[in-house]
């Protein structure tokens, strides 16, 4: 094939352009056309969204953005990563959380245990947000020779996981649901099956379906039909954490099983992406209901969040530090680490819920706060965190020269 053209191929503002237009203006456009669905008055009263299946299409669309994730991971580099990737899934998460709980505890007054349900509330970072644009960056050939890309879809998995679990440690304090140990043990059980689960169905992709059928076509309703499965089932059992960790390991081990046969795959599975993309964020969007913020907790609630932010940047700027990245990697690193919106949407009303069934309304408060500063942070770090990751990503990241790019990777 003839070379591309070198303004195509080494013009870094052509590509922060396209990466700007596709991770800020589209996302944010869904974000925005799913609030007006659910806060303009007529349109909220002309459209009806059942909230089981907007859970479930949410859940279905998160499968698939794990799936595309695992199949874009680099093996090579996660082994070379691994260190640097379980400090950066784990430090800025529980320092972030740390945080937001002190914070809140003196700014909103609420208890420690429920600052820290808030806090792990917050310290998840978006998949939905985060894996697109490092497979952007990735077929651009940015942060590749370091596995950037890897890295971050990585430590993204585990740090939900984290969060999730310790959020369901906290609540089930707070209510007391079971104890501290339990809650704890469910956390790690949840890691342990998700793995073992993702090794079991990986290993069954690369055998099945046989060579004398239509792998392709297949291959991509086997991979998308088990990561769905696994997402819903592990919510099924109560072990909801557990689901996006065995998609993400299924996918990751059926594309070794598939080696360059995988690129195919990948298409079709971006292809779906592209269908749900749209759901997915305006189902977000349509989460947020402007009317039950608290004018007077909003400002300390922003106050909280930015805090938060600000020391996770300087956490994870420190955490990869001796990870081999230069400057700009890691300046690059901790802004990708900033977007918030999948997991909050997801579980940032749960506390509110267990606070109605118990009828206190002291608990009733401090759940409309942490319902509050989820849907703030959702607003503020989902939009300026894609728009970080795509400006910056081309002006930060080395870009690995086209000789050396793997072409598969024009197809994830």
């Amino acid at each position: 094939a003839a070379p591309l053209p070198s303004s195509t191929w080494y013009d870094p503002t052509e590509t922060s352009c396209s990466l700007h237009y596709t991770n800020k203006s589209i996302s944010k456009c869904m974000l925005l056309a799913g609030l007006l669905l659910r806060n303009v008055p007529y349109i909220t009263d002309a459209v009806y969204i059942d909230t089981h299946w907007s859970s479930a299409l949410r859940n279905i669309a998160l499968s698939i953005i794990l799936t595309r994730a695992g199949l874009g991971l680099d093996p090579s580099a996660l082994s070379r990563l691994k260190a640097v990737c379980l400090r950066l899934a784990i430090g800025p998460c529980v320092v972030e959380a740390s945080i937001v709980a002190v914070v809140s505890h003196f700014l909103l007054g609420l208890p420690w245990v429920w600052g820290f349900i808030l806090g792990f509330v917050l310290a998840a970072v978006s998949p939905a947000v985060v894996v697109p644009s490092m497979l952007l960056l990735q077929r651009e050939g940015y942060g590749v020779e370091k596995g950037i890309p890897t890295l971050l879809m990585a430590a993204g998995s585990f740090d939900d996981i984290l969060a999730i679990t310790g959020f369901s440690t906290c609540l089930g304090i707070a209510f007391s649901t079971g104890s501290t140990w339990m809650n704890i043990l469910k956390g790690l059980l949840e890691v342990v099956g998700g793995v073992v689960a993702g090794l079991i169905l990986g290993l069954f992709l690369c055998c099945f379906p046989s060579n004398d059928q239509d792998l392709v076509l297949r291959r991509t309703l086997l991979l998308l039909g088990l990561s769905i499965f696994s997402v819903f089932f592990s919510h099924v059992i109560g072990f909801a954490g557990a689901g996006g960790l065995s998609t993400l390991v299924l996918a990751f081990l059926a594309a070794l099983g598939w080696k360059t046969d995988k690129a195919p795959v990948a298409a079709m599975v971006g292809l779906s992406w592209d269908v749900f993309q749209p759901l997915l964020f305006g189902l977000i969007g349509a989460e947020i209901t402007i009317a039950t913020l608290d004018p007077s907790t909003v400002g300390l609630g922003l106050a909280c969040i930015g805090t938060g932010l600000v020391i996770r940047l300087l956490v994870t700027f420190l955490l990869v530090h001796y990870g081999g990245f230069s400057l700009k990697e890691k300046l690059f690193i901790a802004v990708a680490w900033l977007p918030k919106a999948t997991v909050q949407a997801a579980i940032g009303s749960k506390a509110l819920d267990l606070a109605r069934e118990e009828g206190d309304e002291t608990l009733i408060k401090f759940g409309l706060d942490v319902l509050t500063l989820a849907v703030l942070a959702i607003l503020t770090t989902a939009p300026i965190g894609a728009l970080g990751i795509g400006l910056a990503g081309p002006r930060l990241l080395a870009r690995q020269v086209k000789g050396r790019l793997n072409v598969e990777l024009m197809f994830v």
